[in-house]
């Protein structure tokens, strides 16, 4: 196994982990969580129709965060408090994290699983990044899902997108009713990704900043079109 710099956790679904994965999901959580997070998430979803999987879910590194006092937490990059209507974002943060995250889908590549065969996924904080990286990424993936979370750097999105991954098909979700992350956000980053002529699956649920059942069924699905064989 190629050595990376994020602690990572990894589970094969199927409940073999000696088997050999047809696909890979890489999992990245949200601000203050870490690589446990969404192990649960995972092992809800039936790709048995798929095949092996496995989830690879990294632990962001520990940094201090502005928006909650300079407190240090795991996060992906830095969160400043909005001023009005402008938002702060730490551009170097995120190319950081970015370079991270690109290094996780190489070593899928190097350990069998090709990147057409790789689907990069993320939660809030995770979402973004997921954003950010996989629309650069240099390889074409499998897909994008992005849950509860926005479009990073969006003005340079359309100049920093990788031709590979100029038509990768996205999810997002959201629920109506975030504080967190408004619902009108995720729109937005909907909205700038289908003018730049991405196909993105959105939905959208009665909840907080959260997950719930109906959303993890919906993702099932579109997984297992996606990636069955």
């Amino acid at each position: 196994m190629n050595p990376h710099p994020l602690e990572t956790i990894e589970l094969i679904s199927g409940g073999n982990p000696a088997a050999a994965p047809v696909a890979s999901i890489v999992v990245l959580h949200g601000l203050g969580a870490d690589g446990n997070d969404f192990v649960p998430i995972a092992q809800e979803l039936d790709l048995a129709a798929i095949g092996p999987v496995r989830f690879v879910f990294p632990s962001a590194p520990v940094r201090p965060v502005t928006l909650n006092g300079g407190y240090e937490m795991r996060a992906w990059y830095d969160i400043h408090p909005p001023i009005g209507q402008s938002r702060l974002e730490d551009d170097a943060g995120l190319r950081e994290s970015c370079a991270l995250v690109q290094g996780l889908l190489d070593r899928e590549a190097a350990r069998g699983v090709p990147p057409s065969r790789t689907v990069l996924m993320g939660f809030s904080q995770g979402c973004a990044m997921t954003l950010m990286a996989g629309l650069r990424a240099p390889q074409r993936l499998a897909g994008l899902v992005g849950l509860s979370g926005y479009l990073p750097l969006a003005a340079s999105t359309a100049a920093e997108r990788a031709q590979a991954n100029r038509d990768v098909p996205i999810f997002l979700a959201h629920g109506t009713h975030d504080p967190v992350v408004a619902v009108e956000r995720g729109a937005e980053s909907r909205d700038a990704l289908q003018a730049l002529g991405y196909t993105v699956d959105w939905h959208t649920y009665p909840m907080q900043h959260s997950v719930c059942a109906q959303e993890v069924a919906d993702l099932n699905a579109w997984l297992v079109r996606l990636l069955a064989v």
